[in-house]
């Protein structure tokens, strides 16, 4: 696993939800169909209202129109990141947009699960409040070593909460592929049961 993520942050504020995640309407694309499964990463966090305190200066959309991938790898939030329904699409959309990190003051408990187990980017928390010192489009790099973002743009470095055991399940790849690494579940190699 790479230890090193670098990219462009996009900063958000609290309580961003899993409606403007990835809108309701939006939930008729197949996750399993590969064209259609660009759609996910098109419309993500499309349902931030453009009036929302947390939406990055200048209203600046996630993806641009028409593309499912965003040129921005990091997301930045506040507090109770992810809270409302529990729907897997949530962060499944963010990686289809090419998220690999977020990083927040805390999560909804369900959605940092669905993040972890379903390997679909590293759920970082930070206890300094980043959204007040970092800018949408910043160049960040976060470093899963010394458990540090560093944003290159403005010279600064924080400390981020330690992933502890989690991380196993991330370099795993996913909560199922951990369980068979650890002998829970037989491996595909295996054979029927």
């Amino acid at each position: 696993m790479n230890k090193v993520i670098e990219g462009a942050a996009y900063v958000l504020g609290n309580d961003i939800d899993t409606d403007q995640i990835i809108p309701a309407e939006h939930l008729v694309y197949s996750l399993s169909d590969p064209e259609e499964r660009k759609h996910y990463g098109e419309f993500a966090l499309s349902g931030v209202p453009a009036d929302r305190a947390g939406l990055p200066e200048g209203n600046i959309p996630f993806t641009e129109s028409g593309r499912s991938e965003s040129k921005y790898s990091i997301i930045v939030g506040g507090k109770n990141f992810g809270c409302g329904s529990s729907r897997e699409h949530a962060p499944a959309c963010m990686e289809i947009a090419g998220v690999r990190a977020v990083i927040a003051e805390s999560y909804a408990r369900i959605f940092y699960r669905n993040s972890v187990d379903g390997g679909f980017f590293i759920p970082f928390e930070c206890a300094a409040r980043l959204v007040e010192e970092i800018k949408t489009g910043d160049d960040l790099m976060i470093d899963l070593n010394a458990n540090t973002v560093t944003n290159r743009s403005r010279k600064k470095t924080y400390d981020l909460k330690s992933l502890g055991e989690v991380i196993e399940i991330i370099e795993a790849g996913n909560i199922f592929e951990y369980a068979r690494k650890m002998g829970m579940m037989p491996s595909a190699s295996d054979g029927p049961q």
